[in-house]
């Protein structure tokens, strides 16, 4: 991704967060993840982070979705001998989220997803997440998400974050975003 994207991109979440009253610094803002998953579709597929704590005990995270933005299929896997993966908290707070764990399918999922990307979710249990409404997945469990029209924001509270390890059901996501200077 180029600078100038993520900077848009960044701005975006911003406004959103702005909308929901969601407070942030100026350093918080400009220390916002912006990932594209590697796929160069952020519009489609990615998501913004303000990361307000990540240290070895716990997690503390805003996940800002654009309107119909989906974040792909992973899980959060064992790292080592005493790491068993991470447990997270997902507690919407602004929007409307979709999220997808295993169990029995949904029918008529309210995810709209590009064709070319159906191929990597394998798991379609729907969890509709609103203001207020949070749900826990256990380490190691496949998930996906995407928000609904307007767009959500989701706060993270998890053990520690290890993102660089996470397992993507689609091989050519690529978690850690890279940025190119213009």
């Amino acid at each position: 991704m180029k600078l100038d994207e993520v900077i848009k991109f960044r701005d975006g979440a911003f406004q959103i967060l702005q909308r929901a009253n969601i407070v942030i610094s100026q350093q918080e803002k400009e220390n916002m993840e912006v990932a594209d998953c590697g796929l160069n579709d952020i519009e489609n597929v990615g998501l913004q982070i303000v990361v307000y704590e990540n240290n070895e005990r716990y997690c503390a995270k805003e996940l800002i979705l654009l309107p119909r933005q989906m974040v792909p299929e992973h899980r959060h896997p064992p790292i080592g001998e005493k790491n068993i993966g991470k447990q997270e908290t997902f507690r919407c707070r602004w929007g409307e989220v979709y999220l997808y764990v295993e169990g029995e399918p949904t029918p008529n999922p309210k995810a709209r997803i590009p064709e070319k990307y159906r191929e990597h979710l394998t798991v379609w249990k729907e969890i509709v997440l609103r203001p207020g409404d949070q749900y826990t997945l256990e380490p190691n469990t496949k998930h996906w998400f995407q928000a609904g029209d307007e767009g959500g924001i989701v706060s993270e509270f998890s053990s520690a974050s290890f993102d660089e390890d996470d397992v993507f059901t689609d091989p050519n996501v690529q978690r850690v975003p890279v940025i190119e200077k213009d």
